[in-house]
C-alpha cells in the first residue's frame, strides 16, 4: 500500500507528519480495526470506502431494565439490555482488498 502512486506520481499513503496527526490513504483518514484478519494469502485484511454511506447502525428504541431480586441489602443489582444492529446498505461504497498468494 505504501508504494502505490496516483496518476500524478504522488504516493497514496501519507504518514502523519505532526504528532497526533493520523496517517492517510488517498486523503482519507485511517483507522486500525483489531477484528480484521491478519495479512495472509487469500485474507481480506483491508477495507476502504465511505462507511457512513455503506453501513448503517440501527439502535432499537428503549432499554430493558430488570432489577435483581436476589441482591443482598443494602445493595441493588440491575440487568440492562439494549438491542443494536447493523448491516451493509451499499456494497459499492466499501471495498475489501484480498491479499494475493506470494
Amino acid at each position: 500500500i505504501r508504494l502505490l502512486k496516483d496518476t500524478e506520481g504522488n504516493y497514496l499513503w501519507r504518514p502523519g507528519l505532526e504528532l497526533g496527526q493520523p496517517s492517510s490513504l488517498a486523503g482519507y483518514g485511517i483507522a486500525e480495526n483489531e477484528q480484521m484478519p491478519d495479512i495472509a494469502a487469500d485474507a481480506k485484511a483491508i477495507a476502504f470506502g465511505n462507511f457512513k454511506r455503506g453501513y448503517t447502525i440501527v439502535d432499537r428504541i428503549g432499554t430493558r431494565i430488570l432489577r435483581d431480586p436476589y441482591t443482598n441489602k443494602p445493595f441493588v443489582g440491575f440487568y440492562t439490555t439494549k438491542r443494536t444492529g447493523g448491516m451493509l446498505v451499499d456494497s459499492q461504497a466499501i471495498k475489501l482488498l484480498k491479499i494475493a498468494a506470494a
